[in-house]
């Protein structure tokens, strides 16, 4: 019988028993993956902290992540180029960094106001083509990279010094958005798009730079004391849900057996399950502290304004979307699943 036939538990124990002499050698590595979280943040403490032992006990000790903050090995821009290289394994990081290559990145990366929940992004990714759209672009612009999936754990929040209760509010909005998809959304509604880093997001609302933000979900802007400058928060977002990839080194992959790529996919997905669970409930505990305290108005917009920012959205998604024909076959995707799940 051969090795990779019999169970795990069963090859140790005749390992141990001295009745296996000769055999070929198991794929066993640690896997260095840079993500684009920070190092305190809140996502990446729980991967470390519940996620990274899960592996190993998936894979029987056959694959380890060692997880690292973004920047710290390459610029956040480049970890695809470093991950064909081998100069790291994988990434967990987010799509719309790579914008710049494609169009069809920007579209992959965050279809601004385009879905209502994180597992919906999932969905799309793992079941309805966003899966396969994305290796045929790494097939395109760097090959070598091995798409294992793609999803989201949160809903981004919206901060604002000023009340935004619908799209009218938008108007003259200066409003602190990446370059690209998002901004050219928020300029179709009206508002005044300022690029800053998220760094400086802080400081630009206390000094009036800004009046509102494109941020990060609520928890994490509660911890980054967001809410003390700009007391008007909007939740749940309106606007971003990031996607972030999970890629790995092709030949590495290759290396790896079927059983352990088949648990490294669900260890994946699964940490992922977690993670929404996990911050949407930080998130629902923050907010209803921050109602009742009644220092802070949490703004949830009708579902008429989201409909209606949505299809403000959609002028957006289709001028990117013709912008090269990757970019055409992504938004093309996006619009046949959301349809199909009416959220079109």
């Amino acid at each position: 019988m051969p090795l990779k036939s019999i169970p795990k538990t069963l090859t140790a124990t005749l390992l141990t028993a001295g009745l296996v002499f000769s055999v070929a050698p198991t794929y066993a590595e640690t896997l260095k993956v840079q993500t684009s979280f920070n190092a305190s943040h809140i996502s990446l403490t729980r991967l470390n902290q519940i996620w990274i032992p899960k592996l190993k006990e998936m894979t029987g000790g056959d694959l380890q992540i060692e997880l690292l903050p973004i920047g710290s090995v390459v610029s956040h821009k480049e970890t695809p180029v470093a991950v064909s290289m081998g100069i790291l394994d994988g990434d967990l990081t987010a799509t719309s960094y790579f914008a710049g290559k494609d169009p069809a990145y920007a579209l992959m990366g965050d279809l601004i106001a385009g879905y209502d929940n994180p597992a919906q992004i999932e969905e799309f990714c793992m079941q309805g083509g966003g899966k396969e759209l994305l290796q045929k672009m790494y097939n395109k612009y760097d090959p070598g990279v091995h798409v294992i999936g793609c999803s989201s754990e949160k809903r981004e929040a919206f901060v604002s010094k000023v009340p935004v209760r619908g799209v009218a509010d938008m108007k003259g909005l200066k409003v602190r958005s990446p370059e690209g998809l998002a901004a050219d959304v928020f300029r179709r509604a009206g508002a005044a798009p300022v690029s800053l880093p998220g760094s400086e997001v802080y400081t630009a609302l206390e000094k009036n730079v800004i009046d509102a933000a494109d941020s990060s979900a609520y928890a994490n802007n509660d911890a980054s004391g967001m809410h003390k400058v700009a007391k008007f928060p909007i939740y749940p977002g309106i606007h971003s849900m990031p996607f972030m990839q999970f890629t790995i080194n092709e030949a590495t992959w290759n290396k790896i057996d079927k059983e352990d790529q088949a648990a490294l996919t669900e260890w994946f997905l699964s940490a992922y399950a977690d993670l929404r669970t996990y911050l949407d409930a930080k998130d629902k505990e923050l907010v209803a502290r921050d109602k009742a305290k009644g220092d802070i108005t949490v703004i949830d917009w009708p579902q008429s304004e989201r409909d209606d920012f949505r299809k403000i959205a959609k002028q957006a998604w289709e001028a990117f979307g013709s912008a090269s024909p990757l970019a055409t076959e992504v938004y093309k995707a996006h619009v046949k699943f959301m349809t199909e799940k009416g959220l079109l």
